[in-house]
């Protein structure tokens, strides 16, 4: 691959930030955008809503022109919350969809005309998506709906050899999820570093032979060496 641009939505998170490390460190350059809620540091896009069909289509096309194209796109913006099924509005299940499917869309749509052919779309799912849990339905649903979106995209987008899938994680270790878990073992967790090396890996042409798939990235691990 002669140029290593890549788009990264949901930056400002701790994945986003160790993605952007792990494939800085490998000759990337990248445009980070930031979400609706997100923090914008220097040299960054956003926030926008990405769920919003013109937002995500104004902040993309700003990044790729100034990266001069896109090799990657690595979607990490979305959602979660926990909520009983008989207690959830139609409000909550609009908002976990429109956080997590509507923003892959939306940005998908505005990057796919700045992607170069034998590129790369990376997505955030989860292993909820397999089988949902106590309060967990609508998130289960939108991340499964993200894998449906991924295997699409995976045959539209083959003849000009572009490849999506997506990483599905467990329970991430993250300062978030210590607070809000704090009677939890987060030795049993992945750190965001080993996600990370995932990402990085399902952008390069060693990954060339993976098309249309989530990856679970839920093993115990901790932080790169």
């Amino acid at each position: 691959m002669p140029d290593k641009r890549v788009l990264i939505t949901g930056a400002g998170g701790a994945l986003g930030m160790a993605a952007m490390a792990r494939l800085t460190a490998q000759g990337w350059h990248i445009a980070p955008v930031a979400g609706r809620h997100g923090a914008v540091a220097p040299g960054w896009f956003g926030p926008a809503d990405l769920a919003d069909h013109d937002a995500a289509a104004q902040v993309v096309a700003q990044a790729a022109q100034a990266l001069g194209g896109l090799d990657g796109v690595v979607h990490l913006a979305g959602g979660f919350a926990m909520q009983r099924l008989l207690e959830c509005t139609p409000q909550d299940w609009r908002a976990m969809h429109a956080s997590n499917v509507e923003s892959l869309i939306a940005v998908v749509q505005a990057a796919v005309p700045h992607l170069a052919d034998g590129g790369a779309i990376v997505a955030v799912g989860g292993m909820a998506a397999a089988r949902a849990g106590v309060g967990m339905a609508a998130y289960a649903s939108a991340k499964s709906a993200v894998l449906r979106v991924v295997e699409a995209l995976s045959v539209e987008l083959a003849p000009r050899g572009i490849r999506a899938n997506a990483v599905l994680p467990g329970v991430i270790d993250t300062p978030a999820n210590r607070r809000d878990m704090p009677r939890a073992d987060p030795a049993k967790w992945t750190h965001p570093d080993a996600i990370a090396d995932v990402i990085a890996f399902l952008l390069s042409p060693a990954s060339r032979a993976i098309n249309g798939v989530g990856v679970p990235v839920n093993n115990p691990a901790g932080p790169a060496a």
